[in-house]
């Protein structure tokens, strides 16, 4: 991959329990926080041994079946799709986590060893008891988000995106991230919205090898990327939206992340309104679709208050702020349309 030299910033001096969010997501840029989990048990046992973190892994694991990926030694980490972008390369099985510790500590001397992949696991609902040597303070800031492990040999994850804002900490190994803007979406060439390797689009740019005959656009993205290599006890928070490529840089690497969402619960996510706007506009003469530009810039990406300021209180209607109650009326008048 073309180096970039633009590196990720790094605030340094940040504790567990004194997390700066509101700095954070008001900066809404991409931020290292470094040592930010040194402390964590499982920190300390992945710097004594990578089997002493397996063995602390296992001290906490309930027996309960998780699923895991499987890929070829020659897909080389690299979950993503067959030739034509219709399957994934990789396949998905349930089983036990102790199977699959037993299976990257079999081939953590190979070259080119097969991929074992333990996605998005739910610490809470597999490992009680983890969080209390390893976890960070969101309650205090008014969230609770649950915390999520990722555990597998040299993975890559091909660049991406996420709703939620996003706090990676790298507890075992080391990893690399490359960020780019949400602005760059489409220098990226996302892949098909269905099948996904993780649940949403990934760039189908090789970054190791990239095509710039195929992806000349790719060069664009570049010239915007931001780049950090994190060490065991590192975190990095990724603002809600930005793309990132992570890529596991050591035989043996577990991270675990926490996403929340600064959005009330009643606020659905965005996908339902793209999907239902591809079906109702996408296909539209161009000049219907920049009238409806207009639109959605007035009433959705424009101010809330404006289209409401010339309006008697009682005539707004659905322009008023969205609660609980109105985000009810909203759903099933959507229901009753749908329907039709």
């Amino acid at each position: 991959m073309m180096q970039t030299v633009q590196k990720i910033r790094i605030l340094e001096g940040v504790e567990p329990d004194r997390l700066p969010l509101d700095e954070l997501l008001s900066g809404n840029e991409p931020v290292v926080l470094k040592g930010l989990v040194k402390s964590w048990g499982l920190v300390k046992a992945g710097q004594s041994s990578t089997s002493q973190a397996m063995n602390y892994l296992r001290s906490f694991y309930n027996s309960k079946t998780i699923g895991s990926s499987y890929g070829a030694p020659e897909m080389a980490g690299r979950l993503f799709y067959n030739e034509n972008f219709t399957q994934l390369n990789f396949s998905t099985t349930r089983g036990s986590m102790d199977d699959v510790l037993k299976n990257i500590e079999a081939h953590l001397h190979d070259d080119l060893p097969p991929t074992y992949y333990i996605a998005s696991l739910t610490v809470d609902a597999c490992l009680p008891g983890f969080r209390k040597e390893n976890d960070l303070d969101f309650v205090s800031h008014g969230y609770d988000p649950p915390a999520v492990i990722w555990i597998g040999n040299r993975t890559i994850a091909s660049a991406h995106y996420d709703l939620p804002s996003n706090i990676a900490c790298c507890a075992v190994g080391s990893r690399k991230f490359t960020v780019f803007p949400p602005s760059q979406i489409s220098n990226l060439y996302p892949g098909p919205l269905e099948p996904t390797p993780g649940g949403q689009a990934i760039s189908i740019v090789d970054f190791k090898h990239p095509d710039f005959e195929k992806h000349p656009r790719f060069r664009d993205a570049l010239a915007v990327a931001q780049v950090a290599e994190l060490e065991a006890g590192d975190a990095i928070f990724v603002p809600s939206m930005w793309w990132h490529h992570v890529e596991g840089l050591s035989p043996f690497n577990v991270l675990v992340n926490y996403w929340w969402h600064t959005s009330p619960k009643f606020i659905p996510t965005p996908m339902d309104a793209l999907y239902h706007a591809m079906w109702s506009l996408r296909d539209r003469p161009q000049h219907e679709k920049e009238a409806w530009r207009n639109v959605f810039e007035y009433y959705v990406f424009g101010s809330a208050q404006r289209p409401r300021e010339h309006l008697p209180e009682a005539a707004r209607g659905m322009l008023d702020p969205i609660d609980d109650v109105k985000a009810r009326q909203f759903r099933a008048m959507l229901i009753n349309l749908l329907n039709r």
